[in-house]
């Protein structure tokens, strides 16, 4: 008897958790974004970008090989991830997401196609796209009509709102904390770990337990 092997699934285990920025600010983003689309006539925008994924989405992910995307329609943003980040995506992001699986190549894309639906307009990130991926952009989603969204989501990151100008502000204090404290840290004998130390505002004590506190085992 064959077994019957899902090509992809929802798994929303836990609960949201906070991300780096409110929801009203990634509500602007994605309504930025569907400007962009209607002005465009677009069904849909597939985003493959780590930095775009991020910006519109809240989901940073890490490859480990495997792809990933963010899909935005009219109505919906959903992040599609592999099943080796288990429920993170969905809990790290600020809508739906959609875990794929390895049981047969190109599920990935399947997932993406089970939210644009096939024969829609469709943009994507040219730049992002591999020759692969481009090809298999078009095999599962079957555009009537495909689009470079990238320079249009560049020119949209470049303009910070308030949320993200406070947040750069705060990291960059914390940046000046960290330095400064390095700078008073270098002297002559002193160690790199001893000055890495002083920059991670661990106290500098030798033992195992406060290198590991720092981060450092």
């Amino acid at each position: 008897m064959p077994l019957n092997r899902p090509e992809m699934y929802r798994f929303h285990n836990g609960q949201k958790a906070t991300l780096p920025f409110a929801a009203e600010e990634y509500e602007d983003r994605l309504a930025g974004l569907r400007e962009i689309m209607a002005m465009h006539d677009l069904d849909a925008v597939v985003l493959t970008s780590m930095h775009n994924v991020a910006y519109y989405s809240g989901f940073l992910y890490c490859t480990f090989g495997r792809p990933y995307a963010c899909v935005v329609t009219k109505a919906d943003c959903v992040t599609i991830s592999a099943g080796i980040d288990a429920g993170q995506p969905w809990r790290r992001s600020i809508g739906d997401n959609i875990t794929y699986t390895d049981w047969q190549r190109d599920n990935m894309w399947r997932a993406v196609a089970s939210v644009t639906g096939t024969g829609k307009a469709v943009g994507c990130e040219a730049d992002h796209l591999t020759m692969e991926r481009a090809e298999k952009f078009n095999t599962f989603l079957k555009p009537k009509r495909g689009m470079d969204i990238a320079p249009a989501t560049m020119h949209q990151r470049m303009t910070k709102s308030p949320a993200e100008i406070a947040l750069i502000k705060h990291g960059s204090n914390v940046a000046d904390v960290g330095g400064y404290a390095i700078r008073d840290a270098i002297a002559v004998g002193a160690t790199e770990l001893e000055v890495s130390i002083a920059g991670r505002g661990c106290d500098g004590a030798g033992d195992r337990q406060a290198l590991s506190g720092c981060g450092i085992s």
